[in-house]
């Protein structure tokens, strides 16, 4: 390709869609990456290039995006997450099934290379606990799950029917300070950060001994650039484990109160999702990703804490410094849903 590459990113306002927007942007130019989203963008966000309405369940309102603004690549980040998929299967079931089809679609009849993440959640119970290998038993139990399996195969199936450019990666827990998590099973590892600062104690959904995967945000989106720009002819297979390092809540709270606070309180109230988190990896193997296409992580988990930490802490600051509201002000709810 002799000019920038026109991206799109669905689900742009999540997690990851934000920094990846930002990445693609500050590499290929602010009007060569389309955000889109079913949610409002704040002005900040709608100012530093093209935002699109875009529900991935309406393919000709997709496709028009692809046509009128000329995309060459997508990377689709729509998808409902594993505690999210587990409180509504069918909502799941819709948006990362049919969503998926629909941008697969799009990338067979527009000739389209597509990148759609997949999850260490593709794995279940009677897989490999430890160095997961790229292919193994893959037998999920969650919506969640279960849907990324399915992407997994039917983009292989595109590969190889229709000569579909289809790339993917299997993420670990994704840990970011720049907005907040998505309905993961992995969100305590992000949650436990803000409780910390706020109110020096947290109360955790997962056991203390739940060992799983993990990356910083910041290693997911390099190795997503890196997957994405990749050439087909360094790709030995479609779909990739990526692991950056791995710990359980218990020494995640260590690591806190070495570095934040020694009286860093921590309790333990597993809930449904730690059924969830017993079905996946503690560790995943990723050597054909390094050797592919240069997958190299560099933050471990005492790096993580400590940019999390440094990231989020002049926010509690500021927060816990400032004066207390008047006795008679009306009291603020926020509510959850």
């Amino acid at each position: 390709m002799t000019r920038s590459p026109r991206v799109l990113v669905t689900g742009s306002l999540g997690q990851l869609g934000t920094t990846m927007v930002e990445t693609l942007r500050a590499k290929f130019g602010n009007e060569n990456v389309v955000a889109s989203d079913i949610k409002k963008p704040a002005p900040e966000k709608r100012a530093t290039g093209p935002f699109v309405y875009a529900d991935v369940l309406n393919y000709r309102a997709l496709e028009q995006v692809v046509v009128d603004y000329g995309i060459d690549w997508v990377v689709h980040f729509s998808a409902i997450l594993s505690a999210a998929g587990e409180r509504n299967p069918a909502l799941a079931l819709n948006v990362n099934v049919n969503g998926f089809q629909n941008v697969l679609e799009l990338a067979k009849n527009h000739g389209l290379r597509l990148l759609s993440p997949s999850t260490m959640g593709a794995f279940g119970p009677t897989t490999p606990k430890d160095a997961t290998p790229d292919l193994t038993i893959m037998r999920p139990n969650t919506i969640y799950g279960i849907s990324k399996v399915h992407m997994e195969l039917l983009g292989e199936y595109y590969t190889e029917k229709y000569g579909v450019d289809f790339r993917s990666l299997r993420y670990p827990g994704i840990i970011s300070a720049d907005s907040p998590p998505g309905g993961g099973t992995t969100d305590y590892a992000v949650d436990i950060f803000h409780a910390a600062l706020k109110d020096n104690r947290y109360a955790c959904f997962l056991k203390h001994d739940t060992r799983l995967p993990m990356a910083y945000i910041d290693d997911c989106i390099v190795g997503t650039m890196q997957l994405l720009e990749a050439p087909q002819e360094a790709l030995t297979q479609r779909v990739y484990n990526v692991h950056a390092c791995d710990f359980s809540p218990e020494e995640l709270a260590a690591e806190i109160r070495r570095m934040h606070s020694p009286d860093f309180a921590i309790e333990y109230r597993p809930d449904f999702r730690q059924a969830i988190a017993d079905t996946w990896p503690r560790t995943m193997a990723d050597t054909a990703a390094r050797n592919d296409w240069g997958w190299n992580p560099i933050f471990g988990t005492t790096d993580i804490v400590r940019t999390m930490l440094d990231k989020l802490g002049p926010t509690y600051a500021s927060v816990n410094s400032s004066p207390p509201a008047p006795a008679d002000a009306p009291a603020v709810i926020a509510q959850q849903v």
